[in-house]
């Protein structure tokens, strides 16, 4: 199967230029995906877009997500982001008084904080804050805070910083056992790692196409679990949020005796992101074909290497050997810290200079550096990078963070 991983990084032009460790920041584009986008565009050029072709490919990309991931095509609506998915259920969801959500406040993305919190400023929810565990979102802890009033719990599948994965199995079985709604952030983990959404007993996920899914900013993917679904009312009703059975959408009739589309379709909003949605459809064919089991295996056994040389050079790892299951992520520093885009310890800051003046790209997040793996990566990303790392080390800058 290796072989068949060394033939996809030739699809990827920017792969061969350096290492690009930086997917969890966004992706290197597929060349299918570059493809779908051109054909689009020469279609727009010389007026020759068809309608109908166009909702035929959004459909497609749909059914591939939802093969992905496991679900039905009706349980899958588009969205512009993550934020925009996540808001759009904290939006519909039936508060009652009382009623609370529970998250690892910390360790999420702001994509996963504020539109709970503008819930709660507009209906007086509550939110309960569960502390990390060196820098793990601790299960147990997440469960502990669960009451009756409990109706959301939330959580990133792999948080953005430090990379860490969270094992959603257990905790979906417990959600589902209590009755409670478990709301996953794919942003970090959908294309990367095997996802089973019903096995998970996940009812929402979220996630965007420009990081693992290697698609381009402006769309993303809404997950919601039909029985939950078709209990909800959407916020925004568009034409493409009921069910016109073989009427044109610019039929007449009494509008106000309206049907809600299926499962999440209910959720989707005016017309799509055309060329950006049909352009991921490209490259959730790619995932597919591949198999995300292998994916899964290739890209964390790939994370895992990396952690595992850089451990060797004596850098501080985040987390250490012992981050299982495997995630796509990997973060060097010393210890979190609240630093969005940046890092106050010198060491890194000089590492990361260092790297970046050599091509690496990689990104930094709270306090950390983060590099990121996907399929177009292989071993002598990982040779050339820890490569550089010994090289700084030999240096004073180096030389003083080893001893430190």
């Amino acid at each position: 199967m290796s072989g068949r991983f060394a033939e996809v990084r030739a699809e990827f032009p920017g792969a061969a230029t350096s290492p690009y460790l930086d997917v969890s920041a966004r992706s290197l584009l597929h060349g299918g995906a570059r493809k779908a986008f051109d054909a689009y565009l020469d279609d727009n050029v010389a007026g020759t877009l068809d309608k109908k072709a166009m909702f035929d490919g959004v459909e497609e990309t749909r059914r591939l997500f939802a093969t992905l991931i496991r679900a039905e095509p009706d349980e899958i609506a588009f969205t512009r982001n993550v934020t925009d998915g996540i808001a759009t259920i904290a939006a519909c969801l039936p508060w009652q008084a009382g009623d609370n959500v529970v998250l690892c406040e910390d360790l999420e993305h702001p994509a996963n904080v504020y539109p709970w919190r503008g819930v709660a400023k507009r209906t007086g929810i509550v939110i309960k804050n569960v502390a990390p565990k060196a820098g793990h979102i601790p299960v147990d802890a997440m469960l502990d805070a669960i009451d009756a009033n409990t109706r959301v719990v939330t959580v990133s599948a792999v948080s953005f910083a430090p990379g860490f994965r969270l094992p959603l199995a257990e905790l979906g079985a417990e959600c589902r056992r209590r009755g409670v709604v478990l709301v996953v952030d794919g942003a970090q983990s959908i294309g990367a790692i095997d996802t089973d959404v019903k096995a998970w007993n996940i009812d929402v996920l979220a996630t965007s196409a420009q990081k693992y899914l290697m698609g381009v900013y402006g769309v993303g993917f809404l997950y919601v679990r039909r029985e939950l679904a078709e209990t909800l009312e959407p916020v925004l009703l568009s034409r493409f949020s009921v069910d016109l059975g073989d009427l044109h959408e610019g039929a007449g009739g009494d509008s106000s005796a309206y049907t809600l589309a299926a499962g999440a379709r209910r959720f989707d909003v005016g017309n799509y992101n055309y060329p950006a949605t049909i352009a991921v459809g490209a490259s959730l064919r790619l995932l597919l074909d591949l198999g995300q089991a292998e994916v899964d295996a290739y890209v964390c056994g790939l994370a895992r290497a990396f952690a595992d040389r850089m451990l060797d050079l004596g850098l501080p790892v985040f987390g250490g050997r012992s981050n299982a299951p495997g995630s796509p992520v990997v973060t060097v520093g010393p210890s979190l810290t609240a630093e969005h885009d940046g890092t106050s310890d010198k060491a890194m800051a000089d590492l990361r200079g260092f790297l970046s003046a050599r091509g690496v790209r990689l990104g930094i997040r709270r306090g950390l550096l983060r590099f990121s793996f996907h399929i177009y990566n292989n071993t002598n990303d990982v040779d050339a990078v820890a490569g550089l790392a010994r090289e700084w080390l030999n240096q004073p800058a180096g030389a003083a963070m080893a001893n430190r």
